[in-house]
């Protein structure tokens, strides 16, 4: 019998716990043995759960209890999640946890400790949630030099921009409605300015690439000002408005960046809707592998936390070692080098004149029409170097005929 503890008891610890008591036969069977929840720490009281009887509120009931050998964190945070899973590593047990801003800024150290105490540290629902995706990377590709990921990897933000073209619904109101169903927390800011997505393409990038990507380092652009009029000009376009994350490795670093983009409608990724996410791998034998689920959820994560410990108890007489090193330098490219073209609406009092002003400015662009938006002057750009061109962009504003920039997204 293998006893685990749990650290949290929210939305995934509980669901960790639901999972191995409803489906104990089938993991016994996997495992090779029995798995047990015996503690779960949590500061709150929880009398009227079925694992009331596992509950403490004395960290040393796991820590210092030889028989539990794996340890779940899912307290969430970079603050006592980091001490909690520093010390459980410390002890010679084993961790499993989906806490993605932890591994984003942690992960080496972490990762080091787990090797220096000959024990693991898995972290397969930090990103995709129920979606494998960090185990297929590390085996399944293994004969592969990956060199891109580019994903839809955040549920909220995709259900967010799936009513908004689907059902025309504005921002607020469609964000209003994730809240209601349970897809964005009451503050939904890492999700919609694309925070979740930035911590979770680090933590694909470091791990394809074998050292760490600094999320901190990402340029990060959220949906919060994506409107029902960049929908509309995206439709006219025959591209719909994904918030992709996104990394390619190079000779000499990685470029990395999360985004709204306009993706032509016949792109893999562009019919991902409602709360799935849709993650592409790109191998340098094996081309471009797509992996697509629900990549959030109680139960899809929890899913992927149990199939981490199953695999550790698979494996206790070779712990299964990853590490990703530590860069010698700054690794992050300057996404300002990178050649980008984008979507630009202007709002306009003469158009011909500010048309005349944008040519003259950035050269060749292309004029996008719709209907009911004869004040704005939108159109596309052709590829330049983004940082030249995204400053240009930006001092349209000081041009007599043009009154603001109201959006500006990239065009993949």
């Amino acid at each position: 019998m293998i006893k685990i503890a749990i650290i949290g008891y929210g939305i995934v610890g509980s669901g960790v716990a639901e999972v191995i008591r409803n489906n104990s036969s089938n993991i016994s069977e996997n495992a090779g043995v029995d798995i047990v929840v015996d503690k779960i720490l949590d500061v709150r009281d929880f009398e009227d759960s079925p694992d009331a009887k596992c509950m403490t509120k004395e960290p040393n009931d796991i820590f210092e209890n030889p028989e539990i050998s794996i340890v779940v964190e899912t307290i969430g945070g970079a603050g006592i999640a980091f001490e909690f899973t520093k010390r459980a590593l410390s002890c010679g047990k084993s961790v499993v946890t989906s806490n993605k801003e932890l591994v984003a800024t942690h992960g080496p150290e972490l990762l080091q400790l787990a090797q220096d105490n000959h024990v693991a540290y898995m972290f397969e629902a930090s990103v995709g949630g129920g979606i494998p995706i960090i185990r297929p990377i590390l085996q399944c590709l293994a004969a592969n030099k990956i060199t891109g990921i580019l994903g839809i990897l955040n549920g909220t933000t995709n259900y967010v921009l799936s009513k908004m073209r689907l059902e025309g619904k504005d921002f607020s109101e469609a964000l209003k409605e994730a809240q209601l169903n349970g897809y964005a927390e009451a503050n939904p800011t890492a999700d919609v300015e694309g925070h979740d997505s930035c911590r979770k393409i680090a933590i694909l990038s470091s791990i394809s690439f074998g050292e760490m990507v600094d999320y901190r380092k990402i340029s990060t652009i959220g949906i919060s000002d994506i409107s029902l009029a960049d929908m509309k000009y995206a439709d006219v376009l025959g591209r719909t408005i994904k918030l992709l994350a996104m990394s390619r490795r190079y000779d000499n670093g990685v470029y990395a960046r999360v985004s709204p983009v306009m993706l032509p409608k016949t792109h893999s990724l562009a019919n991902v809707e409602d709360v799935f996410n849709g993650i592409m791998v790109r191998g340098n034998a094996v081309g471009d592998a797509m992996f697509y689920g629900r990549g959030a959820g109680k139960l899809p994560t929890a899913s992927a936390v149990v199939a981490d410990i199953i695999d550790i108890v698979k494996h206790q007489e070779c712990t299964k070692m990853m590490v990703w090193k530590m860069p010698k330098g700054e690794n992050i490219l300057d996404i300002k080098d990178f050649d980008s073209k984008w979507f630009v609406r202007l709002e306009v009092s003469n158009k011909l004149a500010a048309l005349e002003y944008v040519e003259k400015e950035i050269g060749e662009i292309s004029v996008v029409s719709l209907n009911g938006y004869e004040d704005e002057l939108a159109f596309t750009t052709l590829s330049s170097k983004e940082g030249k061109l995204i400053e240009q962009i930006d001092s349209f504003a000081d041009s007599k005929d043009i009154s603001k920039v109201i959006s500006k997204i990239r065009l993949y």
